[in-house]
């Protein structure tokens, strides 16, 4: 990374914390769609952000001045740093509210390419830098200009946008000190009505990314597949880090993605299920809670097949998972939606009943209750495993798969007698992986 960076300077911060920023490797051609998609949700979100952006060069933002000229009616404030570039300061401020900082030679920001969103409802943010002649080795830099690549990461996280924002503050005030104070003005007053983004907005956000990624794959070179699985790769990792946002949101069980994932991993592996249904578990786990409406009992509350109707125009409804727009997720959305289904078939969405439920649906519906009763026990209990698992026993035959429910007794006598499952953070920049076939 480019000593002076915004992205070594935010790398720098998080460095041996419990934050560590996992980085990866993007085309250009993924930038492009993954900015254009987050872009555009500034067009339908109710509050308007600031946007930070970095071109590296002014020629690259004359490419966008038209689109960014739409987006600048719908934001509060724009700023725009770039090398300077022919014609790129009359562009540049065409509008009141789009600001103008021409970089140095020098500065190491003129090599990367940002986008920060930040609004109190919706933050995004791609912080990327273009990788040296050195870096790109023998093969030296490509010909074709979408086949560039740049190093960085990609997220939803709220205060890792703040955070960055502050950086970028900063630098700008190196060359404009007024503008500077203006954007921490702007900061400031947003800062009282942070909040996380909507359910609903994050699934209209995720689907939006999942599409422009999906087009931009469909115009990628057919003989150049490191290009498709990059794009592929940032399509998986839309859906891991809303999966991320969700678990931040519950402060009461803020890691549950990760050790619902775990503990169906066991379970797989105390059945000696293939690896590759082992891997599907997993995912599945990691991607939960992204299934709206599957508690019982808000299903009850929808009386009639025309509110039913209306949810599923909505999107909300189960066999409606917003992970149903990915092909290569349709038997993760499956493994999901049925989660809710009980063995007895008093379940939802269907009222399917014993092995006609999907085994791994089976699983994910035990281990994700055993992981919240765990939870919540261990907030009085000094050994939470014994209530939780007498517990899911109570409902054996009923909610959950007598024989599951045996494999998970002896998961939990393992785990009594010493044996020890690690839930280790996620690398969401190789999310790839998680797709792979065997």
């Amino acid at each position: 990374m480019l000593p002076g960076s915004l992205l070594e300077k935010l790398c720098t911060a998080h460095y041996d914390t419990a934050q560590t920023i996992n980085l990866g490797v993007y085309y250009k051609n993924t930038l492009v769609a993954l900015c254009h998609a987050l872009e555009d949700f500034v067009l339908e979100s109710e509050q308007p952000p600031l946007l930070l952006a970095a071109f590296q060069q002014g020629k690259w933002y004359l490419q966008e001045a038209e689109r960014y000229g739409a987006i600048a009616q719908c934001s509060e404030q724009i700023v725009i740093l770039a090398a300077a570039g022919a014609g790129f300061d009359q562009q540049a401020l065409a509008q009141d509210n789009i600001a103008l900082v021409e970089l140095k030679a020098d500065d190491p920001v003129a090599e990367e390419w940002h986008l920060i969103i930040l609004s109190p409802s919706y933050s995004a943010m791609v912080l990327c830098q273009e990788l040296s002649a050195t870096d790109y080795g023998q093969t030296g830099q490509p010909k074709n200009d979408l086949e560039r690549k740049f190093y960085g990461f990609w997220t939803f996280e709220a205060e890792l946008v703040q955070e960055t924002v502050l950086l970028t503050i900063e630098h700008i005030r190196g060359y404009n000190p007024a503008l500077a104070d203006q954007l921490m003005g702007k900061f400031q007053a947003m800062q009282a009505h942070f909040g996380q983004c909507q359910r609903d907005d994050l699934n209209t956000v995720v689907i939006n990314v999942v599409q422009a990624l999906q087009a931009s794959q469909l115009n990628a070179p057919v003989s150049h597949q490191p290009l498709s699985d990059n794009l592929l790769s940032n399509e998986m990792q839309a859906f891991l880090r809303m999966a991320q946002l969700i678990d931040q949101a519950d402060v009461s069980n803020p890691n549950a993605a990760s050790e619902v994932a775990t503990l169906a991993e066991a379970i797989g592996q105390l059945l000696d299920l293939p690896a590759w249904q082992i891997k599907r578990l997993r995912l599945a786990g990691l991607l939960h809670r992204l299934a709206p409406l599957t508690n019982t009992t808000q299903w009850a509350d929808l009386q009639t097949d025309t509110q039913r109707e209306v949810l599923a125009k909505q999107g909300i409804l189960p066999k409606a998972s917003v992970m149903r727009v990915m092909p290569q997720l349709q038997a993760i959305g499956e493994i999901v939606s049925y989660q809710s289904e009980a063995w007895d078939g008093s379940g939802r969405p269907d009222g399917l009943a014993y092995d006609a439920i999907p085994l791994e649906s089976r699983i994910l519906s035990l281990v994700a209750q055993f992981q919240h009763w765990v939870h919540r026990y261990s907030q009085t209990e000094a050994n939470p495993l014994a209530p939780a698992l007498n517990d899911c026993q109570t409902q054996a035959g009923k909610q959950f798969d007598p024989k599951l429910v045996e494999a998970l007794g002896l998961l939990v006598l393992g785990l009594q007698q010493g044996m020890s499952l690690e839930s280790p953070s996620l690398k969401i920049a190789s999310g790839i992986w998680l797709l792979d076939e065997e």
